[in-house]
């Protein structure tokens, strides 16, 4: 097993080495990843992993933490971002020091990462929700100093020229931007033709909370809390148009009634299928039911006009999920759900309930449970889900994972 992971690592480093790829983008992988995680993942010691991207042969890994240890017990200091060896495990003496947690990751180019999160620092100077930091050194990229207005930066996606930025800001880069800005990669300047004018939140403040990108950079989904872009009816989920940036005619009304009144969006993570074909998202809300899209795993199709119903749903039974990653085979659900299939269970157990703790795997084509099962301890749950082509890369605030201890991060790799 070591033997194959080191082989497929091999090819990971020869085409993303000196650029970058889609970094929230299904991977084509040809099966299901192993229920087995591989033994030489770092552990995070305390806090919780939020989100992972993949530069080269580096995982950067972001979250709220102090403290990281290797394989040999070896500690290191690590405030809130670390970065390790995908192919050995090995801490990295990148160790920026950021001031506040680190909510997303998208690989950038040239060797670099995008972080965003609650932090206005960055050792010691300003850079407000939004840095990209060069992956061998942890240092700001000197020519990227955009900033947003506030330090609430949700989720990220970058490819070819530009970066999508989510939120709860209301500016950035000097210019008023409800939510969502997209920036050139190198120079991080915002495109002034690009303005969503995001609106309509059930309460609180519009938020972006959930971006991902397709393979060829064609289509962007934004996931968060607004009913409306451009004035236009779009609940909760909407496509961009990743060539000219204007609203997709792709629409779906599945996320237009609410759940728990509290919920600005219930929304919590979407991906792409790696041919752009489908999309899959995943949701919290509090309530459960067979006709509601509370706490469920959907998929929709993203190509075409007009009206898009989900293909399929597969419901929780009232537990939130929090992170999705497609691939070929699977549609990897992540968060603290103790079943799927469960459309009647109220937190409990309802006729056909799969116990699936922690992280299931769902048929692309059906929606329901495979039989991989390698479990994860729930917690809050996993926030992480990250694919390429080694595997699937796991982050969360708990520490067991394929009944092993691995310390909020782990990796299951391909067969």
């Amino acid at each position: 097993m070591v033997r194959r992971v080191f082989v497929v690592l091999a090819a990971v480093v020869a085409v993303l080495v000196g650029g970058f790829g889609p970094a929230y983008a299904g991977v084509s992988q040809g099966g299901l990843v192993s229920e087995h995680p591989v033994r030489f993942t770092p552990n995070v010691l305390d806090g919780s992993v939020a989100a992972m991207a993949v530069v080269g042969d580096v995982v950067v890994v972001g979250g709220e933490f102090s403290s990281v240890a290797d394989t040999g017990g070896t500690r290191y200091a690590r405030r809130n971002l670390m970065a390790y060896r995908l192919s050995t495990g090995q801490v990295l003496p990148f160790a920026a020091q950021l001031d506040g947690p680190v909510a997303a990751l998208a690989a950038g180019p040239g060797g670099t990462v995008y972080a965003g999160g609650s932090f206005s620092r960055v050792d010691g100077a300003a850079h407000v929700g939004l840095v990209q930091l060069d992956v061998s050194t942890g240092r700001p990229v000197a020519g990227f100093t955009t900033s947003a207005s506030t330090a609430d930066v949700r989720a990220l996606a970058a490819h070819g020229p530009w970066l999508y930025v989510g939120g709860a800001f209301d500016g950035i880069g000097g210019r008023r931007r409800t939510a969502l800005a997209r920036l050139a990669t190198q120079s991080g300047a915002v495109d002034p033709g690009f303005d969503l004018r995001l609106a309509g939140a059930r309460t609180g403040p519009v938020k972006v909370v959930a971006l991902a990108i397709t393979n060829d950079g064609s289509r962007v989904a934004v996931a968060g809390s607004f009913t409306t872009a451009g004035g236009t009816s779009r609940p909760q989920l909407l496509l961009v148009d990743g060539a000219s940036g204007r609203l997709s005619s792709w629409f779906t009304d599945a996320y237009a009634p609410p759940c728990a009144a509290d919920y600005g969006s219930y929304l919590r993570a979407v991906d792409f299928s790696p041919s752009g074909a489908y999309l899959a998202v995943v949701t919290s809300g509090h309530l459960s039911g067979p006709v509601r899209m509370c706490d469920t795993a959907a998929r929709l199709d993203a190509t075409g006009a007009g009206t898009h119903p989900p293909v399929w749903v597969n419901h929780t039974g009232g537990n939130t999920l929090l992170s999705v990653a497609v691939t070929d085979g699977a549609v990897y659900i992540g968060g603290h759900q103790q079943w799927v299939d469960n459309p009647y269970g109220q937190k409990t157990a309802g006729p056909g309930a799969i116990a699936r703790p922690g992280i299931a795997a769902l048929d692309p084509a059906t929606g329901h449970a495979l039989t991989w099962n390698p479990t994860h301890s729930r917690g809050n749950g996993i926030e992480a889900l990250v694919t390429c082509p080694a595997g699937l890369l796991v982050g969360s605030d708990t520490d067991e994972l394929g009944h092993a201890y691995h310390g909020r991060i782990g990796m299951l790799p391909t067969r």
